[in-house]
């Protein structure tokens, strides 16, 4: 376990060290869990290159998004940590100075224990999917957010957890 925060802490710190060279951005999030326990995330993201369907009424991009979470446990166990990685596709509506935005992405997770907040992964990898709504005005966004994690059957139990939360990004 200790390995892995060290492992994902070290990647994050290269990842927002390299993310002014790369124009990136740097996002957090506070939330909970299904079951009413704290969730915090930090992440870094690499807007995709091109956008497409772009018209008068907004367009289609995205962005990979990197990040590490801690899980506390509500429930008399050890919280949890996880990293993970993902393509996000974002749909921007056109705006002036504030433009709605719908993101959804489907990625990987590797998680520090197979147990978060009484809930059994059956296994520490598992899949990412996510659905968020936000406003981005001058070079930030925030909005709310909701990511499933779960093994897709690939192991028993697959019980899988969710977490609500509110984020921010901003670019560098």
């Amino acid at each position: 376990m200790k390995k892995l925060i060290a492992s994902g802490s070290l990647a994050l710190i290269c990842l927002a060290s390299a993310s002014a060279a790369l124009a990136t951005d740097l996002s957090g999030s506070v939330g909970t869990t299904d079951d009413g326990s704290m969730v915090y995330r930090l992440g870094t993201q690499f807007d995709f290159a091109d956008s497409w369907l772009q018209s008068d009424s907004g367009k289609l991009s995205g962005y990979w998004d990197a990040g590490y979470t801690y899980w506390e446990s509500g429930h008399g166990s050890a919280g949890n940590n996880s990293v993970s990685f993902a393509p996000v596709f974002v749909y921007e509506f056109a705006g002036q100075s504030v433009r709605p935005v719908i993101e959804a992405g489907i990625g990987v997770a590797l998680f520090s224990s197979s147990k978060v907040d009484g809930n059994k992964l059956g296994q520490t990898f598992q899949f990412e999917d996510r659905l968020g709504f936000g406003l981005r005005f001058s070079g930030q966004e925030v909005g709310v957010r909701a990511i499933h994690y779960s093994n897709a059957g690939l192991n028993d139990p697959n019980d899988g957890v969710e977490s609500y939360s509110l984020y921010y990004r901003t670019a560098l």
